[in-house]
């Protein structure tokens, strides 16, 4: 991986771009009217993350589209529940005004919009993220993004971002920290039409869930320990999660309630 700027970039965002490449301990090279796939074949046929002010781009060797933050999802999501409608992941978690929610899997952070919009000035999102790259862009973003309401950019500022490893993390924190503890794993099976899965997949740290993870995750939970997963996943089962099944979606949310 390397770090280089967005076309047409100003000394300032070459700084930044330099900075971001000295904090992640990779590679800074400058761009120079160069394309992408230039630079990636002239260096080692490396991944690329491409800084810009209002947005930052992974670009996988050799394919065509890059992979960024956008909170499209979030967005439709934040619509249907000012009309009143029920989000099936708050649901699952029991998640309203005021409540903590720990999400171990940060990957696009579009359920970590929702919860903060959820919770509100009075709750606390923090959201793990294995992958130093894919966490530097979604913080980024959610820190960046202003091409929509309000309410949803608040929401988007509140959240704290953080890397690490949501195992050892889980480990080192007290008794009842969090109202709700969340995993959205990799799926164990693909849904091929999600394009922003397909995206994620490459970056997205792949570690299995366990039985230890669970008990820690249960410890630090104060209400429910929630998983999203494929409707076919063995996960739910092999953990003792109560699933809530949806007719019409390919995955179910499932909790593990520890009051």
């Amino acid at each position: 991986m390397f770090v280089t700027t967005a076309g047409r970039a100003d000394e300032e965002a070459v700084m930044l771009a330099k900075r971001v490449a000295e904090e992640l301990h990779i590679p800074f090279i400058a761009r120079k009217k160069r394309s992408v796939r230039d630079i990636q074949c002239e260096n080692g046929e490396e991944d690329c993350l491409v800084y810009g002010k209002k947005r930052m781009e992974l670009y996988r060797y050799n394919e065509k589209e890059p992979f960024f933050f956008h909170p499209n999802l979030a967005m439709i999501r934040m619509k249907r529940i000012i009309r009143g409608e029920s989000d099936p992941f708050l649901l699952a978690g029991d998640i309203s005004a005021g409540c903590s929610v720990l999400d171990c899997t940060l990957g696009l952070g579009s359920d970590a919009i929702v919860a903060s919009f959820a919770v509100g000035e009075q709750g606390r999102i923090v959201a793990l993220e294995g992958n130093p790259y894919l966490a530097l862009l979604v913080e980024h973003g959610l820190k960046m993004w202003s091409d929509t309401e309000e309410k949803l950019i608040e929401a988007m500022r509140r959240i704290e971002v953080i890397h690490a490893d949501h195992y050892e993390m889980l480990r080192s924190m007290p008794d009842k920290h969090f109202d709700v503890v969340y995993f959205d794993p990799m799926f164990e099976e693909t849904i091929a039409e999600s394009h922003g899965i397909k995206g994620l997949t490459h970056f997205a740290q792949g570690k299995a869930l366990s039985m230890e993870l669970m008990e820690q995750a249960k410890r630090v939970a104060r209400k429910r320990v929630v998983l999203k997963d494929h409707f076919r996943s063995t996960r739910f089962e092999e953990f003792g999660f109560d699933v809530q099944k949806r007719k019409t979606s390919k995955f179910h949310f499932g909790y593990i309630s520890v009051l």
